[in-house]
């Protein structure tokens, strides 16, 4: 009867009283979530999918759709884009001074790439970064003819998706350089890629 008398006081109150009652996560309610079919996020598991812009279309053999995904595989690790909101202080209040949205902003990412022999990933980012500019004038393309897309997908232990993010209008703003030393005998080449986008959204 006690159990069911503290089961009806906490009806209207589902995670119970602030200072009164059981505690809300009990050890046991806890290590079930893990067990469970949605277990936890791990950051192993992921997908990357590379949609190049219209301009880099035909321009070399990378550029189509499977070099695409040869490129997007060989993402060793990336970042699930944040977002900031931007605040201004209220002042013309009474009392402490509180803040107040006034916009939004995204921060760039960066991602390393594992290379093959013939650095074709670092040659995919570089044919990425030429569909922005005229290499003989030297003047710049429009912007929907460099920008591409990144949706990037976080996976369950079934290897299903189960969170993405898309960035839109997004290109390689930097391609890192690569330094060749030679008491580096058996390690793989990488290369680090910063990208630039407008926004991000939930898929």
């Amino acid at each position: 009867m006690a159990n069911l008398g503290l089961v009806q006081g906490l009806i209207g109150q589902p995670f119970g009283s602030a200072v009164e009652g059981p505690a809300f996560g009990l050890l046991n309610e806890i290590l079930g979530t893990y067990r469970s079919r949605d277990g936890i996020a791990r950051p192993a598991r992921y997908e990357v999918v590379i949609l190049p812009p219209a301009g880099m279309q035909g321009r070399t053999a990378l550029s189509n759709s499977e070099g695409a995904r040869n490129v997007s595989l060989k993402c060793e690790n990336i970042s699930i884009p944040g977002r900031n909101i931007d605040t201004t202080p209220d002042t013309n209040i009474y009392g402490p001074t509180r803040e107040i949205a006034s916009g939004f902003s995204f921060a760039e990412i960066t991602a390393r790439f594992q290379c093959s022999s013939d650095l074709k990933e670092r040659i995919f980012f570089e044919e990425w970064q030429k569909s922005s500019f005229n290499q003989e004038t030297w003047s710049m393309n429009f912007y929907n003819e460099y920008t591409g897309q990144i949706d990037i997908f976080l996976l369950d232990e079934q290897n299903n998706r189960r969170y993405g993010v898309k960035m839109w209008d997004c290109f390689a703003k930097n391609v890192g350089a690569q330094q060749l030393d030679y008491s580096t005998i058996n390690e793989q080449m990488k290369i680090d890629v910063t990208f630039s986008y407008r926004y991000w959204t939930n898929l």
